[in-house]
């Protein structure tokens, strides 16, 4: 023996003793980074991923513009179509927009291309992360970035970049990266389950023998033992002197139901979204919950991203995007309707105005709604008009006029 050898390690003996599958050690110790692909085999990522993307996906996308502190929507422009309706590219709107929100959850990008006719927007097309190479310039004051995609290099405003986490502009952070242990964990715990239900449920353990096994012995005792607890042999036959000794609990004893629980409830909180969703008991607190702490958020992401680099420079200063977010309550009608009876009762909509919301034809009624009972007052010319008398009167202090209740006098007029 050399030298050498003395620090070489030393090939375990198992003689007497055969290890059963080592699949359970090998997933408790794994330390592995969790991919795209593995995440999503865990029921609850895939859950909240999906619930989240189809929710946005589903809200339409409105170009508005703001002149003399009044606001419309712009119904002429091309880009509110490309975003909702037809991209242009093989995707749909819908489509474009829940794959761009699960690139942003769990990658943290989520990158489009914008291609251009002069200054129209003639269409986008969606890319996957995997495609999409960056290339950050070193001025961490002024920065820059070249984005690389098969092979040809573009600027950034080539791109509509939907960002979570973002340092540069241009690369983000997503849910994985941000929490691959835990989400490792429930993925381990995921594959623990599958290996049970593979051996049928039965215990790890090891087999003991009173007696040394030559090689051979120990190589067929191990083939039928993987057969057995493959499930391919129904029935494992121990000659004298094997026995067997547990190594393991069962998924009762591990209380595997227990630990998948709290993990799904954990990978909820990743993704702000209330456990009670998955639940079938929805309140309307917890809809509110998720809106405001799951959507909200990917809704100014969204919003903002396009107002960068979907409006030109002259228009950012009166044009701006945003969702349509009404649609996020057409679930319930009562309380639309309700909503549609007190804007109507307090004028702040017409009627054509709230069947335009509803998707219905106008009827041609351009009234607002006002109460007689109700008295107006105009604070430019300091009257007040009272519908049901038909009077209009100023309010002043001139002698001779009718006291009110505040103990100013009022000269009146016909109207």
């Amino acid at each position: 023996m050399g030298v050498l050898d003395w620090f070489k390690p030393r090939k375990r003996e198992r003689r007497g003793m055969v290890t059963l599958d080592d699949t359970l050690s090998a997933l408790v110790y794994n330390t592995e980074t969790i991919t795209r692909t593995e995440a999503l085999n865990i029921p609850s990522v895939a859950g909240c991923v999906n619930l989240i993307a189809d929710t946005v996906a589903t809200l339409p996308i409105k170009l508005y513009r703001e002149t003399g502190g009044k606001t419309q929507v712009v119904e002429d422009d091309v880009r509110p179509r490309l975003l909702n309706d037809d991209t242009g590219d093989m995707l749909d709107g819908m489509q474009f927009k829940a794959a761009m929100v699960r690139d942003y959850l769990l990658d943290g990008a989520a990158y489009a291309y914008i291609r251009r006719r002069r200054n129209t927007v003639v269409s986008l097309h969606y890319l996957r992360n995997q495609d999409v190479s960056i290339s950050v310039g070193a001025d961490p004051i002024y920065k820059t970035a070249q984005i690389l995609v098969g092979g040809m290099s573009y600027r950034d405003y080539d791109f509509i970049r939907v960002l979570r986490d973002t340092r540069n502009g241009v690369t983000g952070r997503g849910i994985i990266a941000e929490a691959n242990d835990a989400i490792g964990v429930a993925y381990r715990l995921l594959q623990c389950e599958q290996v049970m239900a593979r051996s049928g449920g039965s215990k790890k353990g090891f087999l003991q023998s009173t007696e040394a096994l030559d090689e051979p012995s120990m190589d067929k005792l191990r083939q039928k033992w993987r057969q057995f607890r493959a499930g391919r042999d129904e029935v494992m036959v121990l000659n004298k002197g094997l026995t067997f000794a547990d190594a393991g609990s069962t998924a009762v004893e591990m209380q595997l139901n227990e630990h998948k629980t709290t993990n799904a409830a954990e990978i909820c909180k990743l993704f702000c979204v209330p456990p009670a969703i998955f639940g079938g008991a929805i309140t309307d607190e917890v809809w509110r919950l998720f809106v405001t702490a799951a959507i909200r958020p990917i809704l100014a992401a969204f919003e903002t991203a396009c107002n960068k680099n979907l409006l030109l420079e002259n228009e950012k200063k009166e044009y701006y995007f945003a969702f349509d977010t009404k649609e996020l309550l057409k679930g319930d009608i009562e309380k639309r309707f309700r909503a549609y009876e007190i804007a109507a009762k307090n004028g702040y909509m017409q009627i054509d105005e709230i069947r335009y919301q509803e998707d219905l034809p106008p009827l041609g009624l351009k009234f607002v709604r006002l109460g007689l009972q109700d008295v107006l007052y105009d604070p430019e010319t300091n009257t007040i008009y009272t519908p049901n008398t038909d009077r209009l009167a100023a309010v002043g202090t001139q002698r001779g006029g009718d006291a009110d209740e505040s103990g100013d006098t009022i000269r009146q007029d016909n109207a």
